[in-house]
């Protein structure tokens, strides 16, 4: 079985993220990055349905140079291969654009059994880039699976909602989303960590993948960021002196804010 992980280097949420001030963007070079945390767990399933058989798992990342940073902490949790598209002319690429390299990127590595994502990134936290991939690719989309069993040719999963389970069945080759249910993500171990520095990885630039400029980056994007603004620094809070009438006026606090 061969799976094709499809993973994301964003910024860390630690960090103090902001946009560039010269096109608005997301500034992904002036603050800490990894391996999105939901994409870890896409990591974790495809490693597990492959070491239950046979085959291998590729992960693929589009981004700067910086994401590579994902790769590698994805083949040092046990992944074989990666890929990386990177070109200087996808920087302010949406989700339409992203879409089409990794469908691209996908074609050019040949079509695998199953493609696997996060159900989003941790970053744009939209969540429509594995929708938008499946119809590329025209394979069957099974999302936010949170059990997950493949059978001969076909994946079953199992989708837990706030009110029901859904059970949800399609033919191989087929592309899958998972939470952050469905597993517990491993730990790169010393060995994989040295292990990971001999494994292949490959990088792609449009001219590799068959697709032009103009298909990408900012100017072909459908929305774009007009502004942005620094969050206000949060206020000193007021600290009130229970005399006897604490209460009151905590009741007086709150429904001067609207609270009750």
């Amino acid at each position: 079985m061969n799976i094709v992980v499809c993973v994301k280097h964003v910024p860390d949420a630690q960090s103090e993220r902001t946009f560039n001030d010269s096109d608005n963007t997301t500034d992904r070079e002036g603050v800490d990055g990894l391996l999105s945390e939901l994409d870890e767990y896409a990591v974790e399933e495809a490693l597990k349905l492959v070491e239950a058989s046979e085959g291998e798992v590729t992960v693929l990342t589009v981004g700067p140079a910086g994401a590579a940073d994902a790769l590698k902490k994805a083949l040092q949790m046990g992944a074989h291969k990666a890929v990386h598209v990177t070109d200087d002319a996808i920087h302010g690429s949406d989700a339409p654009a992203t879409s089409l390299l990794l469908a691209k990127a996908i074609e050019k590595i040949g079509t695998p059994d199953v493609v696997i994502t996060g159900m989003a990134s941790t970053d744009g936290t939209m969540g429509v880039v594995p929708a938008m991939l499946a119809e590329r690719l025209n394979l069957p989309m099974v999302t936010y699976a949170s059990q997950l069993t493949i059978d001969g040719s076909a994946v079953t999963a199992r989708r837990d909602g706030d009110t029901a389970s859904e059970t949800i069945e399609a033919t191989l080759p087929a592309l899958v989303s998972v939470t952050d249910q469905i597993n517990e993500p491993r730990y790169p171990s010393f060995k994989g960590i040295m292990a990971a520095k001999k494994k292949p990885v490959e990088t792609w630039g449009l001219g590799d993948l068959g697709v032009d400029a103009g298909q990408v980056g900012l100017g072909a994007a459908w929305t774009k960021v007009d502004s942005f603004a620094k969050r206000p620094p949060r206020e000193k809070g007021e600290i009130v002196t229970d005399e006897g009438d604490g209460g009151t006026k905590l009741a007086e606090f709150l429904a001067s804010r609207k609270f009750i």
